[in-house]
């Protein structure tokens, strides 16, 4: 039987949201922002989560928002690292005997049951795909010194969203070969298939409603999508 797994990532800080309390933990809508995401993957067809936190955190997220609020998907807490690239390493740790990962930011609380069931179809046709929108404005490439110097074509350029999914012994290979290689640069998981085992990731349609919350007007955004 196929298994599949969702690695949620809550150990960053959201240093720009001006906040002591780190962002998904701030109320939305009389909730943690993290309780959103763990909710609709306890309501999709995965059938664990994996949750990694900030290495203080693990206590006070298994008892104030996996026991509280009964996410009983959640199999396991586990403490993040420095950077958001050891977070998703500790968790593949902890996601062993997964067919399928599917990693995704707590900090976007808009996650639909929709778009875990769309990656998880595409992700067993191309082995690795990542939700985004179209940018709808236009991108220019700047240089140090505040000057563009590029203006690609708008069609071509999407804005990626997580969830981001994967074959797990894949998603591990390539984290293998990042961490022999010394590479710092990672942003996001798909560089990572892209770059170590030099295959192409399929992009499929998110939503714009999916957005990231990294400012307090994000905060205030999120709660309008939430209550409608």
């Amino acid at each position: 039987m196929e298994h599949i797994t969702a690695i949620v990532l809550a150990a960053g800080k959201g240093s720009r949201m001006h906040s002591e309390i780190p962002k998904q933990y701030l109320e939305l809508c009389g909730k943690p922002v993290l309780y959103y995401s763990l909710k609709c993957f306890a309501d999709s067809p995965v059938d664990d989560i994996i949750l990694v936190t900030g290495a203080e955190d693990t206590d006070y997220c298994r008892i104030e928002i996996v026991e509280k609020y009964h996410l009983d998907k959640v199999r396991e807490v586990v403490a993040g690292g420095s950077q958001r690239y050891w977070s998703v390493k500790n968790g593949l740790e902890a996601a062993k005997g997964a067919d399928l990962v599917l990693i995704h930011d707590a900090a976007r609380p808009c996650l639909t049951v929709q778009m875990i069931c769309d990656s998880i179809e595409e992700v067993r046709r191309s082995g690795a795909c990542t939700v985004g929108v179209p940018v709808k404005d236009t991108i220019k490439v700047v240089d140090r010194d505040g000057f563009g110097i590029e203006t690609p074509a708008r069609e071509t350029l999407w804005q990626i969203q997580t969830p981001q999914s994967f074959r797990y012994e894949e998603l591990r290979e390539a984290y293998e070969k990042m961490e022999a290689s010394g590479d710092t640069d990672i942003t996001d998981d798909t560089m990572m298939i892209e770059r170590y085992l030099h295959k192409k990731t399929r992009v499929i349609m998110g939503d714009y409603r999916n957005l990231k919350i990294t400012t307090p007007e994000d905060l205030q955004s999120a709660e309008i999508f939430l209550k409608k």
